[in-house]
C-alpha cells in the first residue's frame, strides 16, 4: 500500500526517486479502493497443489483480491477431476470480454516439445494476446515464461544437456520495484530442461533483473513493465522438489538429486527452504504495483493497454 505524505515532507522526494509509491493528502482523500481482479491460467498437472501454492503467496497481501481460475479448454487434463474443473475453472470464451488487473500464467511439463507441437499452443496464443489488451500486468512462470518470451519476442528456448534441478542463487543486476527489498543475492527453485540464451534478448525490449552464471537470466521484465517472466518456481512448497525427484525415480528418469536443497546435501536431514521469504516479497511487490497502476474502472483497462502498446 502507498504511504500518505504531506506534499513537502523531506523524505518524499527521496522515496519517489527510489520508485517507492507515496501519495499526497489530496489523492488519499479521493482515492477509490476496490478488490483487485486476478486470473490464474493454471497449466500445471496437479492443479490443486498449484492453486494452493499461489493462493498462499497472494493471500497475505493487505489488498482484497478476487481470483478466477482459467483452464485450457482444448486439452485433456489427466491429473485433475472434471468435476473440479467444471466447478472452479473458467474457459477462455467465458472471460474473453472481461478485464483483469492481474494475471498469472503457470508453467507446464511440456518444455521438451517445440512450442508449436504443444496441443494447446493455438489457444494459449489467443490467451496471451488477450492478456496484452485486457490485463494490467502479467506474471509468467517457468514454461509459461518461456512461452511468453517466444510468442511476444521471438526468444526461443535452449535445451540443456541435463535437467536444471534444485535451488540456485541469483544476483540482482538491475533495480526494479518488483524486487524491492530483495537481498543482493537470493535463492529460488528451478526444475526445467530448457532455458534462454542471454544473447537472444540483447536486442529485445526486455530487462534482465536477476541472473546467475550457472543458470543465466532468471527474472526478466518487459521495458513497459507489463510482463514479468520468472524462469524458476518461487511458488514451490518446501517438499515440491523432493516429490518430483521421487516421481522421476519411479518413472525411471535419471534425474540427479536436487542441488542445494537438502541440509548438507543429505536427504535424511530434510529440506533447507532458502526461498520462502523472497517468494512472499515478490508477489506482494507485484500486487502492490498492480494496485498503483491499474485504473479504478475496469472498463478503462483496454484503453490504458492500447495507449501502452502504441508507445
Amino acid at each position: 500500500m502507498p504511504i500518505k505524505l504531506v506534499e513537502d515532507f523531506p523524505a518524499k522526494k527521496v522515496l519517489l526517486a527510489e520508485d517507492i509509491f507515496a501519495i499526497d493528502n489530496e489523492r488519499a482523500i479521493h482515492q477509490d479502493i476496490r478488490p483487485l481482479k486476478l486470473i490464474i491460467l493454471n497449466l500445471m498437472p496437479d492443479k490443486i497443489a498449484t492453486e494452493t501454492q499461489l493462493l498462499r503467496l497472494i493471500s497475505q497481501s493487505p489488498l482484497q483480491i478476487d481470483v478466477d481460475f482459467l483452464q485450457i479448454a482444448g486439452h485433456h487434463h489427466k491429473n485433475t477431476s472434471l468435476a473440479h474443473l467444471q466447478k472452479y475453472y473458467l474457459t477462455f470464451p467465458q472471460v474473453a470480454q472481461t478485464n483483469y488487473d492481474a494475471m498469472i500464467i503457470t508453467g507446464a511439463p511440456v518444455e521438451t516439445l517445440p512450442f508449436e507441437e504443444v496441443d494447446y499452443w493455438e489457444e494459449l496464443k489467443q490467451i496471451m494476446d488477450w492478456s496484452q489488451r485486457q490485463v494490467t500486468s502479467v506474471v509468467h512462470i517457468c514454461w509459461g515464461a518461456q512461452a511468453g518470451l517466444y510468442y511476444h519476442y521471438g526468444v526461443d528456448k535452449v535445451a540443456y544437456s541435463e535437467k536444471l534441478f534444485g535451488v540456485y542463487p541469483q544476483t540482482m543486476v538491475a533495480p526494479h520495484r518488483f524486487c524491492r527489498g530483495f537481498d543482493d543475492e537470493f535463492w529460488g527453485p528451478q526444475s526445467r530442461y530448457t532455458g534462454i540464451a542471454e544473447e537472444q534478448i540483447a536486442s529485445k525490449p526486455l530487462q534482465v533483473i536477476a541472473r546467475d552464471e550457472k543458470i543465466g537470466p532468471n527474472i526478466l521484465i518487459s521495458k513497459d513493465d507489463h510482463d514479468i517472466f520468472l524462469l524458476g518456481h518461487f511458488e514451490y512448497d518446501s517438499d515440491t522438489l523432493a516429490k518430483e525427484y521421487l516421481r522421476d525415480k519411479e518413472r525411471g528418469v535419471l534425474t540427479a538429486p536436487p542441488e542445494n536443497y537438502y541440509v548438507d546435501d543429505l536427504p535424511e536431514k530434510g529440506v533447507l527452504n532458502r526461498w520462502r521469504a523472497h517468494a512472499h516479497l515478490l508477489y506482494h511487490n507485484w500486487l502492490n504495483d498492480v494496485y498503483q497502476l491499474t485504473p479504478y474502472d475496469l472498463e478503462e483497462i483496454p484503453r490504458c493497454q492500447a495507449k501502452r502498446i502504441k508507445h
